[in-house]
């Protein structure tokens, strides 16, 4: 946890790598992931790069790997998971062979694809003229064969065969949806003189290529004439029908049919024979190639992280330059000897700290636990380098001030088995590629969820609230003094502290406040009340924050012209109203005697900050005291006077200072790479921290040395004004959590009201199964409105107080994120895609 209170000091560095080690030595950081590489050739362009050959190479390999798989998938064969056996990078020399292998695999399941569309081509065409032959026997009968002939094989000339009445007719297969524009076109080019009959097919066959159904119908067209025979073969042509030989003769048919019906067995055979073929090639290939796929993806990133390096001007050795987490240095220089060694390099690589004036990345090293609340502040803006990370106090204030909002030990006891169920199985759910991003965000968040359960199981118990009913676990401290007559005859009984109340409940609210009427008035004081306490502490606590960046950043005198009047202005005005209703509970109370200190006297906190404010008197009741102690008339004016001292304080303060301070500092402007104390490290050495971490111009601070003092001026004047309007609006902004604390306990009554109850009234029999359906309707409106619904809106809610209300009094989030050279990252990355 210490490491979240601050970003990781980060360190720059020079690697100086000789060129046969480069891919062992990058392969090994790759493995590490705490290097963030810089670009060293930006003017370059990328086609002009030293290892761009390479880079092509590995995405050759990636295409050819994709098809592969595309085949693989196509066929239904499940690929191996291989999350717990990753494998390394391959050598240079081991991937010659995987090119060899996918080579040779992607050409054979390229012929066997072609081959096996040129078998399914010829055997859709045969199996057309099967159902040609098949379904054109009801076409003609013994009458017709006399006088039909496809092919106008008998004697004579045209005239004497025109005479003697002899028709020619073409057969074929059509698709469906094209029948009647054919049938219209004949009609047109033969003016009627084309008789055309047809039937639909009742199974569909199978394109060759893509394998989808196609619909077709079989025809017949007599005509008489060869001119109008070229005419329908045209037609036929157009509108991509197929044309078969038909025999005019009932025997001929019969004997093509059983022909056709045997060259169909045997391409049948071959088909079924290439298939397994297919499949045996490609299950030995699915073993490996998940495999292959990551030691492809891990090979192209060195390539593409090696052309970010520079040759020096002696060719014979390579440069960088990267971010190194300081705590990491002696990781990175162990990499680097390893990859030397791998090789059998016998210079060594070596690393060089720079110093520089350029802003570090921030990284927040993080656990599975932290690394969802470190999401929720990084999506408000990445910390600057070295600020204090409000991550770690939202492992805590997050849950909570959703509780306060989510309050109910039923609702709340569903979140928890919601997250508890998500943490204790994160490791057999962390293998579900593609739940969707909703999933991802929900297991993502699983800790977050089960904090936010337990939070608001405890809150439950101090409002006392499971699905809007309360439990009884003590006893009512409330004694009813009434007897049984006024208690029938009587609809509103009031009962007093003084007689009916034996002390104090246990453990949160009394459960007689249930059966109250004024119930919705009590917890409305109190919710209220509780939520101003909160919000104040909240943002005292986030003022006080700026102190730990003042120090760290040796900004001491913001300590004095920032933080002092912006505590004093918070403290005195909204801490002094959050005191004033400690002592209202302290002071006020049913057992004493004295009149000004009974409950009907005590006065209004809202009215008496309104008039402290104000400098105005409110006349008091008849034998009541307008205030709660003797010297607070003088206490309020010595408040408000301070406070309003506060606003010039912070206006004024700092702009003077660095008026008066700007003379005197004389800075030497540096220059990122400039080596004011550049050291090599030997392994297992440590260096000095390095970067501008304890300047004015260091992350997480403002520099002003060459800011106009005008500039200065409005700049702090706009920081005034927001910071003294947002102590008013932030404060009101926390009645949030009361209000929809009351929305969720009135949205949780009205269920149980409108519909549970419904069932519970109904009659024993009937009621049993009414009960049932009732309850279920009653458990979906519970999980989707109270638990979905409110819990997003909460969630929500939390957010932006963190962000807004908390978060502005210290965090600038002017950084940028560390975003180290990672195989992890980068392949984890490419599955989410």
């Amino acid at each position: 946890m210490g490491d979240m209170f601050r970003s990781e000091q980060m360190a720059l560095c020079q690697m100086f790598i000789q060129p046969e080690a480069a891919y062992t030595s990058v392969s090994e950081l790759g493995e590490t992931g705490c290097v963030q590489f810089r670009d060293l050739n930006c003017t370059v362009n990328v086609f002009q790069r030293k290892f761009v050959t390479e880079v092509r190479r590995c995405d050759e390999l990636e295409r050819k790997i994709r098809y592969i798989e595309t085949e693989i998938k196509k066929d239904g064969i499940a690929l191996p998971d291989i999350q717990d056996d990753i494998p390394r990078a391959p050598n240079p020399r081991e991937i010659i062979d995987l090119e060899a292998h996918l080579e040779k695999t992607e050409t054979e399941m390229i012929e066997l694809a072609q081959n096996e569309v040129n078998m399914k081509s010829n055997y859709l065409e045969l199996t057309e003229l099967r159902k040609v032959l098949e379904n054109t026997q009801g076409f003609f009968s013994d009458q017709e064969v006399l006088n039909l002939d496809s092919s106008n094989r008998g004697g004579g000339d045209e005239a004497v065969t025109q005479h003697r009445g002899r028709l020619g007719f073409v057969a074929g297969v059509i698709n469906r949806e094209r029948v009647f524009g054919f049938e219209r076109m004949l009609w047109r080019i033969s003016r009627g003189n084309v008789f055309l009959k047809r039937s639909d097919l009742d199974d569909p066959l199978n394109d060759p290529a893509t394998g989808h159904p196609i619909y077709k119908t079989v025809f017949v067209a007599f005509f008489q004439g060869e001119q109008l025979k070229n005419r329908i073969k045209k037609v036929c042509t157009g509108f991509h029908a197929s044309l078969y030989p038909c025999p005019s003769s009932h025997n001929e048919r019969e004997e093509m049919v059983k022909n056709v019906r045997t060259r169909l067995e045997d391409l049948k055979l071959v088909l079924s024979q290439t298939e397994d073929h297919r499949s045996r090639v490609l299950a030995t290939v699915s073993k490996n190639l998940p495999s292959w796929s990551i030691m492809v993806k891990k090979m192209k990133a060195i390539y593409h992280t090696l052309n970010l390096f520079n040759m020096d001007v002696t060719k014979k050795c390579l440069i960088g330059e990267c971010w190194v987490p300081t705590k990491d240095l002696h990781v990175v220089q162990k990499a680097l000897s390893d990859g030397s060694a791998a090789v059998g390099s016998t210079i060594p690589s070596f690393l060089n700290v720079i110093d520089t004036n350029e802003q570090p990345p921030t990284f927040n090293r993080t656990n599975k636990f932290t690394r969802g609340f470190q999401n929720l502040i990084d999506a408000y803006g990445i910390a600057s380098y070295r600020e204090c990370n409000p991550a770690l106090y939202t492992c805590i204030t997050f849950p909570f001030l959703f509780a306060v909002m989510f309050g109910d030990l039923g609702h709340g006891l569903i979140l928890l088995l919601f997250g508890a169920w998500m943490v204790l199985s994160e490791n057999k759910l962390s293998r579900i590629k593609n739940g969707g991003e909703i999933w991802n965000i929900f297991f993502g968040g699983r800790y977050i969820i089960l904090l936010m359960g337990l939070f608001s199981c405890y809150t439950g118990i101090i409002y006392n609230d499971i699905f809007s009913k309360s439990m009884n676990l003590f006893g009512s401290n409330w004694v009813n003094n009434y007897n049984t007559s006024t208690v029938l005859t009587n609809p509103h009984l009031q009962m007093s502290p003084n007689t009916s109340a034996k002390g104090v409940y246990p453990l949160g609210l009394d459960p007689i406040w249930q059966l109250a009427d004024n119930k919705i008035i009590f917890l409305n004081s109190f919710k209220m009340k509780l939520s101003i306490i909160i919000g104040v502490l909240h943002m005292i606590f986030g003022v006080s924050m700026s102190v730990f960046n003042f120090v760290h950043f040796k900004r001491y005198s913001s300590i004095l012209l920032e933080f002092v009047p912006q505590i004093l202005f918070l403290m005195l005005l909204f801490g002094y109203m959050c005191f004033m209703m400690f002592f209202k509970w302290f002071k006020y109370n049913g057992f004493t005697s004295n009149q000004p200190e009974t409950p009907g006297c005590a006065p209004s906190v809202l009215i008496m900050f309104i008039n402290m404010m104000l400098f105005k008197n409110t006349a008091p009741l008849n034998g009541c005291k307008e205030f709660m102690f003797e010297s607070q008339p003088d206490v309020q004016k010595l408040f408000v006077v301070v406070g309003l001292i506060c606003v010039p304080w912070m206006l004024l303060g700092k702009p003077l200072y660095i008026k008066m301070t700007r003379s005197k500092n004389v800075s030497h402007v540096k220059h990122n790479g400039e080596l004011t104390g550049n050291m090599e490290l030997a392994e297992g050495e440590t260096p000095l921290p390095t970067g501008s971490t304890g300047t004015e111009s260091a992350g997480g601070a403002h520099g002003h040395d060459d800011e106009p003092m005008s500039e200065i001026y409005i700049h702090q004047a706009i920081h005034t004004i927001e910071y003294v309007l947002s102590t008013i609006s932030h404060t009101a902004s926390y009645l949030r959590l009361w209000a929809l604390s009351l929305a969720h306990a009135q949205l949780s009554e009205v269920l149980w009201n409108m519909v549970l109850s419904m069932g519970l009234k109904m009659p024993p029999y009937t009621g049993a199964i009414g009960l049932f359906i009732i309850f279920g309707a009653w458990c979906l409106f519970t999980l989707a409105i109270l638990v979905m619904m409110e819990g997003l809106s909460a969630f929500l809610h939390t957010l932006r107080l963190h962000w807004v209300e908390f978060m502005s009094k210290f965090y600038e989030g002017l950084g940028y994120a560390f975003q180290p050279f990672s195989f992890k990252a980068i392949i984890d990355g490419e599955e989410e895609e």
